[in-house]
């Protein structure tokens, strides 16, 4: 019990003689910065410092250095839109050949696989039905009109013939255009002949499930897939406040984890117009060559915005003061000397801060000690 009261008085009196030495230093420190600040005089917004504060300020010499903007972001790959197809069925049909393969190589118009398909026959029909239509009111129509130029036929036969005619015609068009529309070869088609699917764009076939025997229905989701992957998309989100750095950054560098040592070049295709507003950010399209095949759809990657280095003035970010919503510096125009100069801020980085208007190359100003300064009269 002693042993706690002796320990509990030494740790009082320490905490006494603590205080006292505190008290002291408090004082002491007050008396040196009354001091200070009685070290100069202001006229305006120009100070002349003397005495003793002279030797609490640092300056230091505006320069221009080269620097490169950046702005780094998360992004996903994915194929570009035109250069990308799904491919389904315009009819529904039992699978009868099957050409294509997983890694085909592909130009528009190559052979996938064929479909004999009861609905795609029955256009087939329709087809050579309005053509065999359209070729004999064509014939009704020359025999009226030779009728009428010998003096046999009358204008009102010749009349409905044109008129059968055209509509004919109108007819013949529309089922040959739905069948073109298909790749099919009206010149040569044959009725109950298969429907060839062909692919829509040159690429690779990235993706087959298409089975010889196999029943397609017309609205079934697509069970094949090609695209032209040599050149993709990076797609990168990027927030609003950032976005006037991005008009100003026309490259991007795109790293992605399993290939963390090659650095893929790429350049800003389109920054999109509406900003995403749960997020606050801005969709960034960023189109990159992919010869070699390292990115792939539905892939992360990292995504750096960069500019080619330029000069720019930067000063350190502890030599900037703050009055209201203004930024300024003190400038030193003399020996002893000091102006109160506003600046205009660009960016900051690490411990620095881009200037972008009311400093050059070669101004001094105070980089350490400014707050002394603060209360000049």
């Amino acid at each position: 019990m002693k042993t706690t009261i002796t320990k509990k008085h030494s740790h009082l009196i320490r905490i006494l003689i603590i205080s006292v030495l505190s008290l002291s230093l408090m004082g002491c420190h007050t008396k040196v910065d009354e001091e200070i600040t009685e070290d100069f005089t202001q006229k305006g917004d120009t100070i002349q410092v003397q005495g003793k504060v002279k030797s609490q300020l640092k300056t230091y010499t505006v320069l221009k250095q080269a620097h490169q903007l950046e702005l780094i972001t998360a992004g996903t790959v994915k194929a570009i839109p035109n250069l990308y197809a799904e491919i389904g069925s315009p009819f529904s049909g039992r699978v009868s050949a099957v050409h294509l393969k997983l890694g085909m190589k592909t130009k528009s118009g190559t052979p996938l696989y064929e479909l004999i398909s009861p609905e795609f026959i029955d256009t087939q029909k329709l087809y050579f039905q309005a053509k065999t239509a359209y070729q004999n009111a064509r014939l009704i129509l020359k025999r009226q009109q030779d009728l009428k130029q010998h003096g046999v036929g009358t204008d009102k036969d010749v009349e409905e013939a044109r008129a059968q005619y055209e509509i004919t015609e109108k007819e013949y068009q529309n089922t040959s255009a739905s069948l073109r529309f298909f790749n099919v070869d009206t010149e040569k088609l044959v009725l109950g002949q298969p429907l060839i699917i062909r692919s829509p764009i040159g690429g690779e076939v990235i993706s087959n499930d298409i089975v010889l025997g196999q029943y397609i229905k017309s609205d079934d989701l697509p069970l094949a897939k090609v695209a032209e992957l040599n050149t993709v998309w990076v797609v990168g989100m990027v927030k609003e406040q950032n976005l006037n750095l991005i008009n100003k950054l026309d490259l991007a560098e795109i790293a992605t984890i399993a290939f963390p040592d090659d650095k893929i070049k790429g350049t800003i295709y389109h920054i999109d117009e509406i900003v995403n507003e749960d997020t606050r950010s801005i969709q960034i399209l960023i189109e990159c060559r992919n010869p070699d095949r390292l990115l792939k759809p539905g892939m992360y990657v990292n995504v750096n915005f960069t500019k080619k280095a330029s000069d720019a003035v930067f000063i350190p970010a502890k030599s900037l003061l703050q009055y209201n919503d203004q930024s300024y510096v003190f400038l030193a125009i003399g020996k002893d000397k000091y102006l109160r100069r506003y600046v205009e801020t660009g960016i900051t980085d690490k411990d620095q801060v881009q200037i972008l208007s009311g400093l050059q190359a070669g101004d001094n100003i105070i980089s350490e000690g400014a707050f002394y300064l603060l209360n000049a009269k």
